[in-house]
């Protein structure tokens, strides 16, 4: 890899220029400010600024990273796909289903991924092993629920400031953290129904919803109990499968997978306090170039993305009519 392009200057712009210039230390980075704000390569650590993406585009870049906000995604992908030039689309694909339809069916052809990064885990790739397994027997419920306080999340910056916080970027929990969305997806497969409620509890003062809470099921009965917040004072995010065996439990932030026997008895399965979550974003990174040469797969596609947003788009019919939706008919 000699040379990428990455749009965008926030934070999740600059751990990917720093894992890049880290992997390929003799790759050229160059950095395009998504809000087409002066920058300077010292600031956000490239290597090289362009003004704009079509003269990013100019040197044909190996790969390029959207990492702008969600509103802009699709619109910046667009013009790098008609390049040619493989593109990591960050997390949401983009902010309404409806969007996707900017992306030609010729432009498809060339390589996307999208960044939900939780897939690189090793805990969550032991938690799909297991899953597939059938170790823990029939599942009955699941439980997936992410909550951390919104303005906890970036010291020293005003969080009402953050895409988060702002419905005119794409911001809101329903999307910033839609990792569980997909996840669920990746660990499960499809889903038939769901009915969910969006909220904004009006005490951060922000103009998009701050929590979530969803029911989905799915053609083999298996009911799943969804949480996502900005709310939370003390940060929690886990993962519980009851199997008619055992119960699998994936402690996210204390990075460990366990297995509730019959009675008293604990397997711990995998257990990791010590893990840099940067390495995550390191092996999506060298999966997603492994993807682009035709070396490897990439199994966070373009298709996941739009499940994700499907998954989205009928959270937000279920709360608009107050009704369980049928998701195969969200198109």
């Amino acid at each position: 890899m000699k040379r990428a392009l990455v749009v965008g200057s926030g934070s999740i712009s600059k751990r990917h220029i720093r894992n890049l210039r880290s992997q390929f230390p003799h790759a050229d980075v160059v950095c395009v400010s998504s809000s087409g704000r002066t920058l300077t390569a010292s600031e956000v650590g490239a290597t090289e600024i362009s003004d704009t993406i079509s003269e990013a585009l100019a040197n044909t870049p190996d790969i390029a990273i959207v990492a702008s906000p969600a509103k802009f995604h699709l619109s910046h992908a667009q013009m790098i796909l008609q390049a040619g030039v493989p593109v990591l689309i960050e997390k949401p694909l983009c902010v309404e289903l409806s969007d996707v339809s900017t992306l030609s069916l010729d432009n498809r052809k060339t390589k996307i991924g999208v960044g939900y990064n939780l897939r690189f885990m090793p805990a969550a790739q032991v938690v799909k092993k297991i899953l597939r397994e059938g170790d823990i027997g029939q599942i009955s419920t699941v439980f997936s629920e992410v909550g951390q306080f919104l303005p906890d999340w970036r010291p020293g910056v005003d969080y009402k400031e953050g895409v988060s916080a702002r419905k005119e970027l794409g911001g809101g929990a329903l999307l910033e953290l839609s990792h569980e969305l997909d996840y669920l997806s990746w660990f499960f497969g499809d889903f038939s129904k769901i009915s969910a409620i969006t909220r904004n509890s009006n005490t951060l003062n922000i103009d998009v919803e701050d929590s979530v809470d969803a029911l989905l099921t799915n053609d083999q009965g298996t009911v799943f109990h969804l949480h996502l917040d900005f709310l939370q004072r003390s940060p929690s995010r886990s993962f519980k499968a009851i199997g008619t065996k055992a119960t699998l439990v994936w402690d996210l932030l204390a990075n460990e997978v366990k297995l509730l026997k019959p009675g008293k008895e604990s397997q711990l399965v995998f257990s990791d306090p010590g893990y840099d979550r940067n390495e995550m974003y390191v092996e999506q990174l060298r999966a997603f170039i492994g993807f682009s040469k035709d070396i490897s797969e990439f199994g966070s596609t373009l298709e996941s993305g739009i499940e994700v947003m499907r998954l989205v788009e009928a959270i937000r019919k279920s709360d608009a009519l107050k009704a369980w939706v049928n998701i195969e008919a969200i198109k």
